[in-house]
Formats: structure tokens, C-alpha cells, sequence
């Protein structure tokens, strides 16, 4: 026989978790300027109390907030008899709203920014349409001599291309969806003879099967000496091998040209486009804009000879509004609170304005806060890479837990700080990431950034013979020599990250 019963029992855990402040101070830090200022129109937008301040308006109700106390001095200070009877009302007396102190701390006027004055004569302009990569394609193939079943593939074919204008889609694939959806009968033929044919359209070599396909068809139709162009097609069509990996001593002897004619052929195949879909319109272009957030700049004192001098650091708040608790709500909650009884409805609305004057002050708080950390932030990567601001190199190793340290924060603090930020410098516009990397120590003890390590070896290979580059090992040997002691495999990995090939592939015909 089977018994059931409940047991209740009490269970004591330690948990850690953030409050609604905590939460919002950490969504604004992480947040770039321009997604700072779309935030706070945002919260201006859901927000009765809280708005963007008018000088002119602060001063005519100041002159009106000094008459009104005055008429209110007397009944402010004495409750009224059937006040008295009724008893306080609870929302008035727990749960008070302290304007000053409000009032007073809705803008901040440090010594490192100052939230200027919204233009309310700027207006955003809606963006002019630019017609798409793909419509300006399916514009071309309607102009195409095609039959209805055709037109079918083409729409096909053009919805599978990748984002580099490649059409790696199995053609049987297209065949079994037109049968499937359309109930048209098409055939593997019909597909590739679409397919060459959009593959002539501009951009040319669009809805190529590969690269090697791709190249093919713009060589076809350059506008090139006839006879290199037909050396061009053979060494593409049969020499595909032996061209990826540069074997230039096969490729003279098969196709029987000297180290001049070869090195025409690849400087044509070189001159074509090796990815026609990637097209970036104007509209895409414009999201690639990058709004720095600081701007750090060196002045040397006096005529900079003595090497005195002194670092200027912005924060970038340009299009910032200055934010406030709106005075009006001060007036109407003095209003609501003259009123005699205490009704549902008044003690809804107080509770309302309460709530929202203390969501704008937590707003404003969180604002503040993430302004002095990221400028906090920012001064200390200035103060551990002084050489860097100064002169545009030597780079130190630094790493997230060396900011940290020093601002007295957590790590997860510091990286929502730098992920996404940008800095404005003489020497151009950085990441914040780029300042922080690993360490490397030299012959004679002294940490250089890696960074430094991959400059040279970019110099290096920039620098090299381009007939007999350099392999990995004997890029190793160059930096021993410079007083790096780096392995090879880390050159290996340097070399990547720069997107840099291996020497065989590196090799050029001069």
C-alpha cells in the first residue's frame, strides 16, 4: 500500500542579488554614447518627472516658488483641525519627497564634464532610401529574355546567395523546391543555365559556385590584352592547384611564359573581385560610423621643450540633454497636499509622483555614476600608458585587473567599461580593448606589450624579400636578435591574428 503525505521543512540560503539601482547603473555602463543618448530619450519618453532642463524656465519658477511658499508658510506649519481628526495621511507622513534635495541634484557640474543644453533646433532628418544589394539585382534579372519557370529558379538563386554573392546551394535542392511549392517541373540544366547567366549581371561574377568559378567568369570578360587573358582562363581552368599555392616554376613551364608574362597574368587575376555580393549599401555604410567616447589629448607646457606637460581628457557627452526633476510635479504635490481629506484618488496620485520622482533621481544617480567611473576608468589607462598618448607607440602590458586594482572596482565592472568604447587620440581613433593585452619580457628584463611584438612583425614582413619570405622560425630569429624571447609557436599565433599567410603563400614575382 502506497503512502503519501507532505512534509514542510525551512531551508537557509545565501543569496547575492542586485537591486533594481544596481541593475540599471550596470545596463547604462555598458551602453556607447550614442546608445547612452537614445536610452535617455527613451526614459524621458516614459517619464512625466523627469525632462530636460530650460534655464529660462528654472528661473520663472523659482520667482513663482518663492511667492507660493510664501502664501503656504503659515498653513504648512500647523495642520488644519479636521487634519488633525482624520489623522496624517500615511503617504505624507512615511513616505515624504525631499525637494531640495531632488532639485538640487538633477545636474552634475564636476570637474570632468558638464551635461550641455539639448538643441532643440536639431532635428533628425529621416534617411533617404537607397534601394538594396538584392533589389538592385532582381531590377537586372527582370530585364533578363526569361520564361515563367526560369524566372522561378532566378528568384530561387538569388534568395540563396551567401553574404559574398557566392550560390553554393545544391542545384538538385532548387529543382525539388520549385516542384514542391510551384508545382513546376525544372531540371539541374535549367538551373546552371540560369545561374550563368545572372552571373553575367553586374556585379559580375555574382551567384559564382566558388571562387575559382567566380574569378573565371570576371577574367572572361575583363577588358585585358587578349593574350593574357587567354593564358589567365587556362591557368584558371587547369593550373587551379598549382596557382593556390604559388608554385610559380610549374606554372611558367606549363604554360610556357617567362617570370614578366606570369607576373601579368596574376596581377589581372589579382585585379578581380573576389566577393561581388560584398556590397555594403549606403545604409549599411553609415552603421560602420564610429562616435568616440573620449577624447584624450597631451599638451606640452610652455614651447615643449622641457617635456612638462599635461593630459586632457573629455568624456564625449555632445548630444546629452541636461536631465531634471521637473519643478511642476514639486508644485502639484504641494497642491495635493493642501487639499483637505484624503481620498483614493489623491492618495493614488501621490503615490504615483513619488514613484516616478524616485525612478528620474535613480536615473540621473545611475547617469552620474557611470560618467565618473568611465572617466575614472579612462584616467587610469592615460596614467599606465602615458609613452602611448604621448607619442602613438610603446604600448605597455596592461590587463583588466590593473585598472581594477586601482579604481578599487571588479574586474566584470572594468570590462563593461571598455567593451564597446572608443577613444579619440592625435594618433587616430582606438578601442578601448587595444590598450589591454598580455605581457612579454625581453633579454634585458623589461615587459613590452605584445602588440609591440606584432608591429614588428608586421614591419618585418612588410620589409621582407618577397622572392624567399621569411618563415615563422626565421621571424623568431629576427626578434632574438632584437632581444624578444618568443617562440615560435607564439610567432605562429601573432602572424594569424594579423591575418598574415605563411611564407609559401606570401611569395610575390618581381
Amino acid at each position: 500500500m502506497l503512502r503519501t503525505r507532505l512534509n514542510i521543512s525551512q531551508k537557509q540560503t545565501l543569496q547575492q542579488k542586485l537591486s533594481p539601482q544596481q541593475i540599471q547603473f550596470v545596463q547604462l555602463l555598458q551602453l556607447p554614447t550614442i546608445g547612452l543618448e537614445q536610452r535617455v530619450k527613451q526614459e524621458i519618453e516614459i517619464n512625466p518627472v523627469l525632462e530636460e532642463a530650460d534655464p529660462l524656465q528654472d528661473e520663472l519658477l523659482s520667482d513663482l516658488e518663492i511667492e507660493t511658499e510664501k502664501e503656504w508658510e503659515s498653513t504648512e506649519d500647523e495642520p488644519s483641525s479636521e487634519e488633525a481628526e482624520e489623522g496624517i495621511d500615511p503617504v505624507d507622513k512615511n513616505e515624504e519627497i525631499d525637494w531640495e534635495s531632488f532639485i538640487q541634484n538633477t545636474e552634475y557640474d564636476g570637474d570632468t564634464y558638464i551635461m550641455p543644453q539639448w538643441d532643440e533646433d536639431r532635428k533628425e532628418l529621416p534617411n533617404p532610401y537607397h534601394e538594396s544589394f538584392l533589389e538592385e539585382l532582381e531590377r537586372h534579372v527582370r530585364l533578363l529574355d526569361l520564361s515563367d519557370d526560369e524566372r522561378l529558379i532566378a528568384d530561387q538563386i538569388l534568395g540563396s546567395l551567401d553574404e559574398d554573392g557566392y550560390f553554393r546551394r545544391d542545384p538538385e535542392a532548387v529543382v525539388d523546391n520549385i516542384a514542391f511549392n510551384h508545382g513546376r517541373l525544372v531540371d539541374r540544366a535549367a538551373v546552371e543555365r540560369v545561374r550563368k547567366q545572372i552571373q553575367q549581371l553586374d556585379p559580375l561574377g555574382i551567384a559564382s559556385r566558388d571562387l575559382q568559378d567566380c574569378l573565371l567568369c570576371q577574367v572572361r570578360y575583363s577588358d585585358s590584352d587578349p593574350e593574357i587573358r587567354r593564358k589567365a582562363i587556362r591557368l584558371l581552368e587547369h593550373e587551379w592547384d598549382a596557382f593556390e599555392k604559388k608554385h610559380f616554376e610549374k606554372l611558367k613551364n606549363r604554360l610556357d611564359v617567362d617570370d614578366e608574362e606570369l607576373k601579368e597574368i596574376f596581377e589581372l587575376i589579382r585585379g578581380m573581385d573576389p566577393r561581388p555580393g560584398a556590397v555594403l549599401s549606403p545604409e549599411e555604410d553609415t552603421q560602420q560610423y564610429i562616435d568616440p567616447d573620449f577624447e584624450v589629448y597631451y599638451e606640452p607646457a610652455g614651447d615643449g621643450l622641457s617635456g612638462e606637460g599635461e593630459f586632457v581628457i573629455r568624456l564625449n557627452h555632445r548630444n546629452l540633454p541636461a536631465l531634471r526633476i521637473s519643478p511642476e510635479y514639486k508644485m502639484m504635490w504641494e497642491n495635493m497636499k493642501q487639499k483637505k481629506g484624503t481620498g483614493g484618488n489623491d492618495t493614488q496620485a501621490k503615490k504615483f509622483i513619488r514613484d516616478k520622482v524616485e525612478s528620474a533621481q535613480w536615473f540621473i544617480d545611475s547617469i552620474r555614476q557611470r560618467q565618473n567611473t568611465l572617466m575614472k576608468t579612462m584616467k587610469t589607462i592615460v596614467a599606465l600608458q602615458e609613452d602611448f598618448f604621448k607619442h602613438g607607440e610603446g604600448l605597455k602590458p596592461m590587463i583588466l585587473k590593473d585598472i581594477a586594482e586601482r579604481i578599487q572596482m571588479d574586474i566584470s565592472t572594468v570590462s563593461r567599461v571598455v567593451n564597446g568604447k572608443y577613444v579619440q587620440t592625435h594618433f587616430g581613433v582606438f578601442e578601448l580593448k587595444y590598450f589591454f593585452s598580455e605581457g612579454l619580457e625581453t633579454e634585458s628584463g623589461e615587459d613590452v606589450s605584445s602588440r609591440e611584438v606584432k608591429k614588428i612583425i608586421q614591419q618585418v614582413i612588410d620589409q621582407e624579400n618577397k622572392k624567399k619570405p621569411l618563415s615563422d622560425q626565421a621571424l623568431t630569429d629576427i626578434l632574438k636578435d632584437k632581444g624578444y624571447k618568443v617562440a615560435r609557436r607564439t610567432v605562429t599565433k601573432y602572424r594569424e591574428s594579423l591575418n598574415l599567410p605563411v611564407a609559401r603563400l606570401r611569395k610575390q614575382i618581381l
